[in-house]
């Protein structure tokens, strides 16, 4: 049997081609185009400055999908139909990952949404009439959070150990007889021609045409604040090339600047 041999320039050929062909793949992987989510207020209109202004000239293809809910960016997000998305603080994405079973991760800090509470029938929150009824975001962490907001001016008092997912089961003092109505946090806006008070975040506030600097009766304090929202991916993608230069637009000078701009204290850069 005749045996034939290749080449070797032949061999050598083939195996460059090879390495071009997968650096070629890597460097398509590292331009192509990042699909993040948001919420369209403020997260939506803080991506599209970086999309007009910023993203071309820093070599970033950005595409942004807005969500009016607080599940499905993260259900998307680890599905991979998103490869970032940014609306949500880091103890809402520690407890998603615990509840849901996913695998997220916050890569920077962007900015800070004050909570605030707000209400048609008083200008304070410590003169809500005797049973009252306050409306509160249902989700978990933004439930514990609305009812810190309300002890931090002694409205209620909780239990030393309620921690950060205190609910109204955690109140250890009601002097007021105050009733919580527990409610989707995209309808509290709504809310409020039904309820006295109600504690609602930022960006539904803002979507509703509440100025969180104006027209809050109590809002959150900045210092020590652990609520900033922060760009997410899923585990794994923290080093994506396109993530870090995203991070990177969202944490200059020039996106600091719009944020103070156009929000002028009812969102704080991070």
């Amino acid at each position: 049997m005749r045996t034939h041999t290749i080449p070797a320039a032949v061999i050598a050929g083939a195996l460059a081609l090879g390495l071009t062909a997968c650096g070629s793949e890597k460097s398509d992987s590292a331009n192509a185009t990042l699909v993040v989510g948001a919420t369209p207020t403020p997260a939506g209109e803080v991506l599209a400055y970086v999309k007009d202004h910023l993203a071309k000239k820093a070599g970033l293809d950005l595409e942004i999908k807005e969500f009016t809910d607080y599940v499905l960016p993260d259900t998307a997000l680890q599905d991979g139909t998103l490869d970032a998305n940014l609306y949500q603080h880091t103890p809402y994405l520690e407890d998603f990952n615990r509840s849901k079973g996913t695998t997220l991760s916050a890569v920077t800090d962007v900015y800070l949404p004050p909570m605030g509470v707000y209400s048609k029938k008083v200008d304070d929150v410590t003169k809500l009439a005797e049973g009252a009824t306050v409306a509160l975001p249902n989700d978990t962490t933004n439930e514990g959070r609305a009812l810190e907001l309300l002890a931090s001016k002694g409205v209620i008092e909780l239990k030393k150990d309620a921690g950060a997912n205190a609910s109204p089961q955690d109140i250890a003092e009601n002097p007021k007889g105050l009733t919580f109505k527990e409610l989707e946090p995209a309808q509290l806006p709504r809310s409020l021609s039904d309820v006295d008070a109600a504690v609602i975040n930022n960006n539904y506030a803002l979507d509703a045409d509440l100025s969180p600097q104006k027209d809050a009766i109590l809002l959150e304090a900045v210092k020590d604040n652990p609520y900033n929202n922060v760009l997410a991916v899923k585990k794994g993608n923290e080093d994506d090339p396109r993530v870090k230069k995203l991070a990177e637009l969202l944490t200059s000078p020039e996106v600091k600047k719009f944020i103070e701009d156009t929000y002028k204290g009812s969102v704080l850069p991070a």
